[in-house]
């Protein structure tokens, strides 16, 4: 496994260096729309439904970028808007999120389709499977 260069930690213990990165609801947030919504705009971001605030939502994007989570690139389509997708690093955290996702609908009260969480839940790594299938073709689109 390949450790990375990065900012120093507040310990060396392996769960403190991962809250650090990206412990914190909105980042979370980000990873979960570029991941499972396909978001890739700062607007898209904006619309996630949480109710994210500007300079909190670049502040975020800021972090998760310096700590290799996402890259930011200028839309070839129309150079004024920024696309963000994820890096290998970013597509890693997909277990991650999928078991808080099972883990939030078994004890909480959502939104989530159920036949999609049954799905998360029963055939784990089918769902992985296609999250990465599904990065892999938005690594590959224009401006992506």
């Amino acid at each position: 496994m390949r450790r990375q260069e990065g900012p120093s930690r507040r310990s060396r213990c392996p769960l403190n260096a991962s809250l650090e990165v990206f412990g914190d609801s909105w980042s979370l947030m980000i990873v979960r729309d570029l991941m499972l919504r396909g978001a890739r705009t700062f607007n898209e971001f904006l619309d996630g439904g949480e109710g994210i605030a500007t300079n909190i939502l670049t502040n975020r994007l800021q972090r998760l970028a310096a700590e290799g989570i996402l890259i930011k690139a200028r839309s070839t389509a129309d150079h004024r808007k920024y696309l963000y997708r994820l890096t290998e690093k970013g597509i890693d955290l997909a277990p991650v999120l999928a078991e808080m996702i099972v883990w939030g609908a078994r004890y909480e009260d959502t939104d989530a389709p159920p036949a999609v969480i049954r799905e998360m839940e029963l055939h784990p790594e089918e769902f992985l499977s296609q999250v990465r299938k599904q990065w892999k073709n938005r690594r590959s689109e224009p401006g992506g």
